[in-house]
């Protein structure tokens, strides 16, 4: 879902610092979306509260020591939430 380019200006990065390892988390979040929600991977190309919760997940797990993680985790939370219920509809 999300490009290197877009990942890497998420997490205010270069292109080529820890290229393969925000490659693989970029990779894991579709699937942990569906996993969480129920959202199918198919259709979270589409839907905007994918694309948000996606760059949250990845600066929660780049950043994983970072001070604000409870904010950001219950941010996430909040989001998963409102697209499982969104999933009822698509997977319906």
């Amino acid at each position: 879902m999300l490009s290197i380019k877009e990942a890497c200006n998420i997490l205010h990065v270069d292109i080529g610092n820890n290229d393969e390892l925000i490659t693989s988390l970029c990779e894991a979040i579709p699937g942990y979306i569906e996993t969480s929600t129920g959202y199918p991977e198919s259709a979270q190309d589409d839907e905007p509260l994918c694309r948000t919760v996606s760059g949250f997940l990845l600066t929660l797990w780049y950043y994983s020591d970072h001070a604000d993680d409870m904010k950001l985790q219950r941010t996430i939370d909040n989001l998963l939430k409102c697209l499982a219920i969104k999933a009822r509809s698509v997977n319906g």
